[in-house]
């Protein structure tokens, strides 16, 4: 048997970055529950591993789930320079789990109700229609910057209120916010520049929240104002902190999964052609993108109480750090799952966690692919891929850093059939 690669090292190479699969492939083999030394962490590649970790909260819990390595391995006088990045993450509907998490859940959720997120289709495929339209008169485009991220920023800033002369500043503000957590065990470099981007962020937020209260609007700030100021116990550092959980959880993954799957399409052209054939496969062809390229590839979760997880002693209060991408790559979970397959029914697929912190913005989120792929292969409007390999971003957060493309006028009528 080959020897392992070694975590330690591999996981920040770029060639892991490039096509992490083989890698977790390997995991899941030889050592599917692996102690990571330089990272202080178990390293989860199962599917069935992930879920039961996702699902057990009173076993592998969600509190201080990122602050515990900061508390554990930083100087106090560190910790104090970084404190605002601490106590978001100590707070917030990620950051806990029980009856904090169900209370949060429910004061939040009125704005992705299902009611709300299908009001929402027209909207966002005028927005696709409106972005491809401006492209097709230059001689090329990047689907990243000029699709992947202004669709999903401006739908999340529209339905919170943000305003739009802003949402690059946002957009900036949440990626500082999370570069941190492209690794478990950041630079101190790193986690300045994150606590930075935090603040700024947040500082934002209450300004907006003030003025809200002065002049409600019919947004998701509002809501969370009225919910506050009605006694519905939410404080405000909660309601701070879940606004930038929603936001930055609004737009990153959404970019990613966006690009992904339209590089993937443009490597299969077979399975696109399904897709164009039959627009009652697009729902399931989500799934399938978001299995096949989690646009997040890992989450984490704080062992509770001394356990064993596949012959391994794990204690009390280590990391498990929980590889949705692979799991997502089980053969296990799903046959042959280095084939992208349209058609692949069922698709188990853990890219939005599962369980109680299930993603509240998964619904949004597909929607908003859904949206975006109808147009590229039904609408008025073409995209000519011109890479083959470009460039991904880091093993966090499965992204393309650019996509080279054209636009073309279609050739058809250009009637988008509605969403199945």
């Amino acid at each position: 048997m080959t020897a392992l690669l070694s975590p330690d090292a591999d996981l920040l190479s770029p060639e892991f970055v490039e096509n992490p699969y083989p890698f977790y492939a390997r995991l899941r083999r030889e050592a599917p529950v692996c102690w990571s030394e330089a990272w202080r962490c178990w390293l989860l590649t199962r599917h069935d591993d992930v879920v039961e970790t996702l699902s057990a909260p009173a076993r592998f819990s969600s509190v201080r789930r990122l602050t515990s390595v900061f508390e554990s391995e930083l100087s106090t006088s560190f910790q104090d320079r970084i404190r605002p990045l601490i106590n978001h993450y100590n707070t917030g509907l990620i950051n806990v789990d029980g009856a904090d998490h169900s209370r949060l859940r429910r004061l939040v959720q009125q704005g992705f109700t299902p009611s709300v997120i299908q009001k929402m289709q027209d909207q966002i495929r005028t927005l696709v229609r409106s972005i491809l339209a401006r492209t097709a008169e230059k001689p090329e485009m990047d689907v990243i910057r000029d699709l992947a991220y202004p669709l999903p920023i401006t739908v999340i800033t529209d339905l919170m209120g943000i305003p739009e002369g802003e949402r690059d500043n946002f957009k900036l503000w949440s990626g500082k916010t999370v570069e941190f957590m492209a690794t478990p065990r950041a630079s101190e470099e790193v986690l300045l520049e994150s606590n930075t981007g935090l603040v700024r962020l947040r500082e934002r937020f209450r300004q907006l929240t003030e003025d809200r209260r002065r002049e409600p609007r019919a947004d998701l700030i509002t809501a969370l104002v009225q919910a506050r100021d009605a006694g519905d116990k939410l404080s405000n550092e909660e309601m701070i902190s879940t606004l930038t959980t929603i936001l930055i959880g609004g737009h990153e993954t959404t970019t990613n999964l966006l690009g992904s799957s339209i590089l993937r399409l443009h490597q299969h052209p077979g399975q696109k052609e399904k897709l164009r054939a039959n627009p009652a496969l697009l729902r399931n062809a989500v799934e399938e993108f978001l299995r096949f390229d989690a646009p997040f590839q890992r989450n984490r979760r704080v062992v509770v109480d001394d356990c064993e997880l596949r012959g391994q002693s794990l204690r009390r209060g280590q990391i498990v750090l929980q590889f949705l991408g692979a799991a997502n790559r089980d053969p296990a979970a799903n046959p042959e799952p280095d084939r992208l397959d349209v058609e692949r029914n069922p698709v188990r697929q853990v890219a939005f966690g599962h369980g109680a912190h299930f993603c509240l913005g998964a619904a949004l989120a597909r929607l908003e692919v859904q949206c975006a792929i109808g147009e590229l292969l039904h609408g008025p409007y073409r995209i000519e891929v011109l890479e083959d390999r470009p460039q991904w971003k880091d093993g966090l957060l499965r992204g393309l850093r650019e996509l080279r493309a054209r636009v073309h006028p279609a050739t058809a009528s250009g009637h988008t059939p509605p969403l199945p």
